[in-house]
């Protein structure tokens, strides 16, 4: 239940006569129903509002549910006299009526805001002489009751004001406003407004508006409502920061699992290590081998060497059987950049891969765009099936994301704003995609991205060629892919 559910029941509550005791003492709504037609005839007699078509009686049809014997159900005009505003147009407002110094302040839909708040200081005000407008009262209610915000504007005026045409004012005949107010809060009020809801830009007219039925307490009791609803409120505005702030931790609490979980795995801490099965230094020196082998053979180029590890640089310990690497010495080829011609807006053979294919750390296969060029067959744009993709921009929350490119051979290209790399087949490849998506990773790629866009910071092949993955042996491996899938699946439940 959130802090809009906590209210929406105390009204509820309230208004089904639930939230406080009745007292005989205090009399009944018939009883005040009748004083409240005897202030209308001298309201009425004295000019003060018009003389209107009595409404018919409540019928049981009507009735939403039961309430104490001393209420009694009623119409909303019965207890208050409602109309709406003048419109202004908005060059008349700002040639004639936003430099008056002296006046009624004019309200318009904008300025009653859905936290129930009335903006009074928005320039606009109407000279007292002028006759032409209508007015609303201290403590009457204004609702809007026109367009999308329509039966969700609510505000309680605490002076007199002109107001808007789309705005319904409700000035009470006699009561205890305030009730009247929480009333028009209520989910069974909105409902019985949205029913009578008509046309294209939706609204309700005043006729309509007129015969909503509400269930009405003797005088007192509707005062002691209302002092246990306001008592209540700021409980329920403390609520609502605390459900805030549990809401947050809940919606963050699976993505902080998830990190957790790929950091102990890069760190050695997620499974055993097992002394049969060797140490990643003998998977390095066979890598290595391997990529001599494909050099000589002319199957793959050279590819630069970079550094070795320093102590300074590398964050964490890990286990002995263990080995710190750079990215590039895993790799067939160097990491490379994509390319980005113009797109077209119809169909060609070509489909370049826009930055949502890769942005979820999943590859997205719908994310593309058709560019009208040739590219050869051989092409490194081209990408292969299980090739290995990461940002190289975006913004700093996202850069350097990788993910595992799942497509068919020569199916897509990818864009300047991603890098395709190729995992020696002697390491698993989701092993280091998920290690590019630990917290390590994020924060090396965050920090290492430059440029004068924030919004689009990069990073270019030498950042990531110098990436340290931490290597476990190849049957580690296994093992830590497995604990990671079985983990995995339990932190997206969290986020139901």
């Amino acid at each position: 239940m959130n802090a809009q559910d906590l209210k929406n029941s105390i009204i509820q509550l309230a208004i089904q006569g639930k939230l406080i005791e009745q007292r005989e003492e205090e009399g009944t709504a018939k009883e005040l129903l009748e004083r409240i037609e005897a202030e209308k005839k001298q309201l009425i007699k004295e000019g003060k509002i018009k003389k209107e078509k009595k409404l018919p009686e409540v019928t049981q049809d009507e009735v939403l549910f039961d309430i104490p014997e001393s209420w009694q159900w009623t119409r909303i005009s019965n207890i208050a006299d409602m109309y709406t505003g003048n419109s202004i147009p908005k060059t008349i407002k700002e040639n004639k009526y936003s430099k008056v110094k002296e006046g009624y302040h004019y309200i318009g839909t904008k300025d009653v805001g859905f936290d129930y708040k009335i903006d009074y200081d928005n320039g606009i005000k109407i000279p007292y002489e002028e006759k032409k407008f209508r007015n609303s009262f201290k403590d009457s209610i204004l609702m809007c009751i026109e367009g999308g915000s329509a039966g969700r504007k609510i505000g309680i005026l605490d002076k007199t004001v002109c107001f808007g045409n789309k705005l319904c004012s409700f000035n009470l005949i006699f009561g205890e406003p305030r009730f009247l107010y929480y009333y028009l809060q209520s989910p069974i009020f909105f409902q019985a407004f949205r029913d009578e809801m008509t046309g294209i830009i939706g609204g309700v007219s005043i006729t309509k508006l007129k015969s909503i039925v509400m269930p009405l307490p003797p005088l007192e009791e509707q005062k002691r409502i209302v002092a246990k609803i306001e008592e209540l409120m700021p409980y329920v505005e403390k609520y609502d920061k605390a459900y805030s702030k549990v809401d947050e931790l809940n919606k963050k609490f699976p993505e902080d699992m998830q990190k957790s979980i790929l950091q102990y795995a890069i760190q050695g801490k997620l499974v055993e290590q097992r002394e049969e099965d060797g140490v990643a230094d003998e998977l390095y020196q066979q890598i290595q081998e391997e990529k001599k082998r494909l050099i000589k053979e002319g199957k793959i180029k050279k590819i630069q060497v970079y550094s070795e590890i320093t102590e300074e640089e590398i964050p964490f310990d890990i286990p002995r059987n263990w080995k710190w690497v750079r990215l590039i010495d895993i790799l067939l080829v160097k990491p490379t950049n994509g390319y980005s011609p113009k797109g077209v807006n119809y169909e060609t053979n070509i489909k370049n891969l826009t930055l949502t294919a890769t942005t979820s750390g999943t590859f997205n296969k719908t994310a593309y765009k058709y560019v009208d060029i040739e590219i050869e067959d051989g092409s490194p744009y081209w990408l292969k099936h299980n090739d290995l993709l990461i940002q190289r921009s975006n913004s700093r929350e996202y850069v350097g994301t990788s993910c595992i490119y799942n497509g068919e051979d020569n199916e897509f290209i990818y864009p300047d704003l991603m890098m395709r790399m190729r995992v020696h087949p002697l390491i698993l490849l989701k092993y280091i995609d998920y290690a590019l998506k630990a917290p390590f990773s994020r924060k090396y790629f965050k920090e290492s991205a430059t440029g004068t866009s924030e919004s689009m910071p990069k990073i270019n092949q030498n950042t990531v060629s110098n990436a340290l993955i931490p290597l476990p042996p190849l049957e580690e491996q296994k093992r830590l892919l497995e604990k990671i899938e079985e983990l995995l699946p339990y932190t997206k439940q969290l986020v139901k």
